[in-house]
């Protein structure tokens, strides 16, 4: 899942970093240090989840979640309890106090997985992609390879080529083994579009 977070406490994204690395299916792609910035970043980029302190400078929070439409799941992380009525009403996945414990960190993470899993299920025929501040589905029987390019991947369909800043890591785990190989560190294959494997 790709993650972010949103903390402009240095110490409190540290804390929140170390413990994103320990979960494998976890991917933090960026950190905000205000809510302004994070709007910017999710316009532009495809996001799973989002760590969410609640006092920030110019725009808290709960603030930034009322009036900003978020389109991915959040976490509100905050030291005080008395957020969390508030947070609930805006059907944050979880909400975590300060200072973080891990194993409840990764009650929190393990039910947005659960959540992400489900919804990827159902639409387990398709790929969600952020394309010019949209998304756009692709149907997976369309799509031919995935190429690794710098911090993005080129998504190739029979009609066109998809930019999405992405890793490889994080596009294989959205894709059915059943139907995509990893062939390469730079190439995932569509199975069914291979015509021949050479020997080399």
């Amino acid at each position: 899942m790709n993650c972010i977070i949103v903390d402009d406490d240095e110490l409190s994204r540290a804390a929140l970093r170390t413990c994103i690395e320990r979960a494998d299916f976890l991917n933090l792609i960026t950190e905000c240090k205000d809510a302004i910035e994070a709007q910017k970043f999710i316009r532009d980029n495809q996001v799973d989840l989002m760590f969410l302190d609640v006092e920030m400078p110019e725009m808290s929070g709960i603030e930034f979640i009322k009036n900003v439409e978020v389109a991915c799941q959040v976490i509100i992380v905050s030291a005080k309890k008395e957020y969390a009525v508030d947070a609930f009403e805006y059907n944050v996945t979880d909400y975590l106090l300060k200072p973080i414990q891990y194993a409840r960190f990764l009650k929190a993470v393990e039910k947005a997985r659960q959540i992400y899993d489900n919804v990827r299920t159902e639409g387990s025929n398709s790929l969600l992609i952020k394309q010019d501040s949209k998304l756009v589905k692709l149907d997976l029987p369309n799509i031919n390879y995935i190429e690794a390019f710098s911090d993005y991947v080129n998504i190739y369909t029979k009609t066109a080529r998809y930019t999405v800043l992405s890793t490889m890591k994080a596009i294989e785990s959205k894709l059915p083994s059943s139907e995509f190989m990893r062939v390469h560190r730079s190439y995932i294959v569509r199975l069914d579009k291979i015509n021949t494997i050479e020997e080399n």
